[in-house]
């Protein structure tokens, strides 16, 4: 499991949920735009750290088990809108490859979001085509689920959009029977979703605004954010198309992810064009991908593989669909595939011990800490920037503790040097937790010692 800076935050975060009731009413910060998801995902991670005394590889088994209930729920699906083969495929396809194992198995709010986008988009559908429209309300929860997952779930949303415009201007000119409980429980659909923000606007009456206006920041101020002309994504369509099949499908492996790019392509296009093959249910996963591709195209930044999150089960439901019809081409596809999947599986890499060197760092401090350091703070300078010390936090004495806000008032400092090649500087590393901590006082380096796995710490007292 990966434990970083990310990791320790949200444990670290609702452990004092848990132990101390201090609620939360914004979830995890987005890596652009100064934005915060809603809480959900924080309540529901929450039980299985609790059942795991506190220890964070059980909400890391809880975030594996969602991911093995994908897998379920793309067989269900897919056995249920198409045939029990297809329903194999995809499944089969999806629980082995590479990219989904790897956000599978750590905390992170995106690693829940393939199982809530499939769950939206199934209820969302039944409730059209069975004329069941109470699993709107189930389709709303699924749909908070997946925003409080990460906002990219906002590209569920032009589909199902689409299709309930188009029927309720059905219904209204037929005047249908279903006109009434159509539109009551998409009513009560939209109560749901309303009253799942609840938390974010109290946050922001409390704090002026601020999610609200870094919201219309990021979607307003857009010359480096996202195009707002949907046909500004259509000359990046292609390299979407292929990065998604070169990390999803063909582990990551560039020249085999541009050969089932333009297999897959082709038989897309074979099989929309044979009339008998057209299929309705096939036909919205098929939407689902497109407008995801348009959404993912509108976006400005760099792309990472768990943007495509929400996309997950559509990609692997449209291999596995297209596997069965086209025999010939899909089953040498199929083992291509799996090869690739096989061959370049996480599990034949050396775990990374993470989570038990964070727990190194703060035994070794927990051990060079005394009553007369006063209020403390830490401070790490590591690879991949995570300056609060958010993983090594978790496991550190809180009873000293200041929050990751607080440095100037601190009487003592330990710097953890976990990347002496990045910061050859340690101490004198020019970052604002310790610059603020050095800020108008003097201080001395009191000790200098390391972790069982050979970490250097400073620690500076005022």
């Amino acid at each position: 499991m990966e434990f970083l800076g990310d990791q320790g935050r949200d444990v670290y975060i609702i452990r004092d949920f848990l132990k101390n009731g201090n609620l939360f009413f914004i979830g995890p910060q987005t890596s652009i735009g100064n934005m915060y998801l809603g809480p959900w995902f924080y309540y529901l991670i929450a039980p299985a750290l609790l059942i795991s005394n506190f220890n964070p590889v059980g909400p890391a088994i809880f975030i594996a088990l969602i991911n093995i209930a994908t897998i379920i729920l793309i067989y269900f699906v897919c056995q249920k809108w198409f045939n029990r083969s297809i329903g194999l495929i995809s499944a089969f396809l999806f629980s082995i490859s590479p990219v989904v194992i790897k956000y599978s198995n750590f905390i992170w709010n995106p690693n829940i979001m393939p199982f809530f986008a499939l769950l939206f988009i199934y209820f969302f559908f039944e409730a059209i085509f069975k004329n069941h429209y109470k699993l709107f309300i189930y389709a709303s929860i699924a749909f908070v689920m997946a925003i409080n997952s990460h906002y990219l779930g906002l590209a569920l949303l032009p589909l199902p959009g689409i299709c309930w415009f188009f029927l309720l201007i059905k219904f209204i000119k037929s005047k249908s029977k279903y006109l009434k409980p159509f539109l009551l429980n998409s009513f009560f659909a939209l109560l749901v979703f309303i009253i799942s923000l609840t938390p974010q606007i109290l946050f922001d009456i409390k704090h002026n605004g601020q999610n609200i206006n870094a919201l219309f920041h990021f979607f307003t101020y857009r010359e480096t954010t996202v195009n707002i002309k949907p046909y500004k994504a259509i000359p990046q369509l292609p390299a979407i198309f292929n990065q998604i099949n070169t990390d999803l499908i063909s582990g990551c492996q560039i020249i085999p992810g541009i050969i089932i790019s333009f297999v897959l392509i082709t038989l897309i296009t074979i099989y929309l064009f044979r009339k008998k093959l057209t299929n309705k249910h096939y036909l919205i996963i098929l939407g689902w991908y497109f407008f995801g591709l348009v959404s993912l195209g509108l976006y400005k930044q760099h792309l990472y593989a768990h943007y495509f999150g929400f996309l997950f089960p559509a990609i692997f439901i449209i291999v596995g669909v297209l596997i069965n019809k086209f025999k010939i081409v899909g089953i040498p596809l199929l083992i291509f595939i799996t090869y690739l999947s096989f061959t370049n599986n996480l599990f034949i890499q050396k775990p990374n011990y993470q989570l038990q060197h964070a727990k190194n760092i703060g035994t070794a401090i927990n051990n060079h800490l005394y009553s007369n350091d006063g209020l403390y703070n830490i401070s790490m300078l590591a690879s991949y920037n995570d300056f609060r010390a958010q993983a090594p936090r978790y496991f550190v004495n809180q009873n000293q503790l200041l929050s990751m806000e607080e440095y100037s008032s601190a009487k003592t400092l330990f710097i953890i040097v976990d990347d002496p090649s990045k910061w050859p500087d340690n101490i004198n590393s020019d970052i604002w937790e310790i610059n603020v901590f050095k800020e108008n006082s003097q201080y001395k380096v009191t000790e200098e010692f390391t972790s069982s796995d050979n970490t250097k710490i400073f620690k500076l007292s005022k």
